[in-house]
């Protein structure tokens, strides 16, 4: 019966999204084993996984009469941009109602541990392949009849050289009335950002979430160079905040790059208290002009961190002046007292003010490319670009999504 639904899938307008869909059927479930007594002791991470895991998974939720959502993006190395492959990723979730629901006639099935806990029958793997992309097609899930808790998505991964899985933050979605400020800023962020913003395909919702091995993840053992480190990591979500606009269309107000400018890619520019003007005019022309080709696919925003001898007054009256004698059009002079100050919240985004240059891409306010001290040369001009064609072409691949 589950055969012949998932061959009626690839025969609807949906196949695009299904034709790699891990079939699962009795015979390929391994005998059940037992069940731990406590789910926070020992994981049950692979109870019933089948023998064979491709990187595309529909899960038993996708008959239930809810909205169709698929959840894709890729998995990457801690370095956040190398690929990972053989990497296991085991999901569950409530379904329409938010109850771990059992089906003892679906071959996934959970049932109660003798603590009365279970991951219900929405449940299953996938397992990336050398270009680390997963996708998980399913339902989605119901809130907590309690509304405790956003809807989520819960996930662990497996990777091939280690020998125990462990969570990444759940998938939750942007548009969640229960996903605060308060609750967002409580994420861990392990693996990156969970927060998943929706492109609509018809009747289909699609999730992209690219995933880093070991981000956040305590005592994970590849840790990351930590010389020079400054910003936000790959994977994660800016934290908004509110610098001051001394030059472009927001002058004169305190606006937030990030929530009035983040649907497509940004760039912040980030330069405390060791400027190097004649390189920052540089990387303010070049940016400048990224935006003129790239029109309202790109917001790029100088943020100016200083905090010596700092005067509102100097401050503004200096930004206004280096952007006449520029001419820019297409970036905008910002400034804050200090990378730790709290009033405008900069503090969140942990910028390092004591090297040259932090210079974060971004789309949909997530993190996708970081560089720091990096010189206005042509080869770190093609590094910026190359993460923008690369990025902005993933994102147009995505069914549903078109310039317009």
């Amino acid at each position: 019966m589950k055969q012949l639904f998932q061959i009626g899938l690839l025969l609807s307008s949906l196949c695009v999204f299904l034709t790699s869909c891990n079939g699962q059927t009795q015979s390929s479930v391994p005998k059940e084993e037992e069940l731990s007594n406590d789910f926070d002791e020992v994981m049950p991470f692979a109870y019933k996984m089948p023998s064979n895991l491709s990187s595309t998974d529909t899960s038993p939720g996708w008959t239930q009469n809810g909205q169709k959502i698929s959840l894709t993006g890729t998995v990457y190395e801690r370095d956040g941009k190398t690929p990972a492959s053989n990497v296991i990723i085991y999901y569950y979730h409530t379904d329409i109602h938010g109850i771990y629901a059992t089906n003892p006639n679906e071959p996934l099935n959970m049932p109660k541990n003798k603590l009365g806990q279970t991951h219900g029958y929405i449940r299953g793997w996938v397992k990336t392949g050398v270009d680390g992309k997963y996708t998980i097609n399913t339902v989605m899930p119901g809130t907590y009849p309690s509304r405790a808790e956003p809807a989520h998505v819960h996930i662990t991964v497996k990777e091939k050289n280690m020998e125990e899985p462990y969570y990444l933050d759940d998938f939750v979605f942007d548009d969640d009335p229960l996903l605060t400020s308060q609750r967002r800023n409580k994420l861990e962020n392990r693996g990156g950002s969970g927060v998943i913003r929706i492109v609509k395909k018809g009747n289909l919702w699609i999730g992209e979430r690219n995933l880093i091995l070991g981000l956040n993840i305590p005592n994970y053992p590849v840790q990351p160079d930590k010389h020079h480190n400054s910003g936000k990591d790959i994977g994660e979500d800016l934290s908004s905040f509110t610098p001051y606009h001394a030059y472009g269309p927001d002058k004169g107000r305190m606006t937030c790059p990030i929530c009035k400018y983040g649907w497509y890619h940004g760039i912040l520019y980030f330069v405390g208290n060791n400027p190097n003007w004649p390189d920052i005019e540089k990387w303010l022309v070049f940016l400048d002009n990224e935006g003129q080709k790239r029109g309202k696919y790109l917001k790029a925003h100088f943020v100016y961190g200083n905090e010596t001898d700092y005067s509102k007054e100097k401050r503004l009256k200096n930004l206004e002046h280096l952007g006449d004698k520029l001419h820019l059009t297409n970036i905008a002079l910002t400034f804050v007292p200090s990378f730790s100050d709290k009033s405008s919240e900069i503090y969140l985004n942990k910028v390092n003010p004591n090297i040259e240059n932090t210079i974060i891409v971004y789309r949909r306010s997530n993190i996708i490319g970081k560089f720091t001290n990096l010189k206005p040369t042509k080869e770190n001009f093609a590094k910026i670009q190359r993460q923008l064609d690369q990025t902005d072409n993933e994102y147009f691949r995505l069914p549903g999504a078109k310039k317009e």
